[in-house]
């Protein structure tokens, strides 16, 4: 399967990152009936099992190797992925972040609004991707894989490449005060007040300020609005019946 012209692939800063790609989804190029048409990619939501299989089967043979998902619940742990997890029957970690060192693994997440975060370091010596919602931005999941990225291919985070996918962006994700708080008076400038004692977002703006703040200076995209662009993306809080997209990693040498 040749991959979709309308999925996302990072751009890395700075020139690239060798040794690594990476892809996220859209709702093109699946066999998804409405309301999940047509890349849908999460099953128990009332799509098709058949059509969600097939979906898979598609995205694996498309990036070439083993995408390994994650019982995500808007936390902040990191597994590190190795090749028992792709075997048929393998436990699915309850995390919101993966990495790995190993070749023939696509480190992946699944989104509807929320924010996937792809990571490289150098040369290949390893990937990770994070899923990052308000709860687990807020909390420090970007954080915690940087750390864990780092630690395992030794490397120092201003050496990593970060690219953000689409989410749900700052002119349509509006929130109440406990977003606002969870992440303190020094996030301040990515609020803006609207009436009624509501904020409107900026969930990448925030990601970047993490980001900064960990030491990874390399960081790309995130341009893209999921709640504003009803034929290409998924969106949760637009839809709320909806599919799920996906964002992959992998090393590529």
């Amino acid at each position: 399967m040749e991959l979709p012209a309308e999925w996302l692939r990072p751009v890395w800063a700075a020139g690239g990152s060798p040794g690594s790609a990476g892809v996220m989804t859209t709702r093109g190029g699946g066999v998804s009936a409405a309301p999940f048409d047509t890349f849908n990619l999460r099953a128990g939501l009332g799509d098709s099992a058949a059509a969600v299989a097939a979906n898979h089967a598609a995205l694996a043979r498309g990036v070439g190797c083993a995408p390994v998902f994650l019982d995500q619940v808007h936390g902040t742990r990191v597994v590190r992925l190795a090749r028992s997890d792709a075997l048929p029957g393998a436990a699915v970690h309850q995390a919101d972040a993966s990495i790995t060192t190993e070749p023939g693994l696509a480190c992946a997440v699944q989104v509807a609004d929320c924010l996937p975060v792809l990571f490289a370091a150098p040369a290949g010596r390893g990937v990770g991707a994070a899923h990052a919602g308000w709860r687990g931005l807020g909390a420090g999941v970007l954080e915690a894989t940087v750390q864990a990225l780092c630690e395992a291919a030794a490397c120092e985070p201003h050496e990593l490449q970060a690219w953000l996918g689409a989410c749900i962006g700052p002119q349509r994700f509006e929130v109440g005060p406990d977003v606002v708080e969870a992440f303190g008076a020094g996030s301040s400038a990515r609020f803006v007040p609207q009436p009624a004692g509501k904020w409107l977002a900026d969930l990448p703006g925030l990601a970047r300020d993490r980001l900064h703040a960990a030491g990874v200076h390399a960081v790309s995209g995130g341009a893209w609005c999921t709640v504003s662009d009803a034929s290409r993306f998924f969106s949760y809080r637009r839809d709320r019946v909806t599919g799920r997209m996906a964002a992959l990693v992998w090393i590529d040498h």
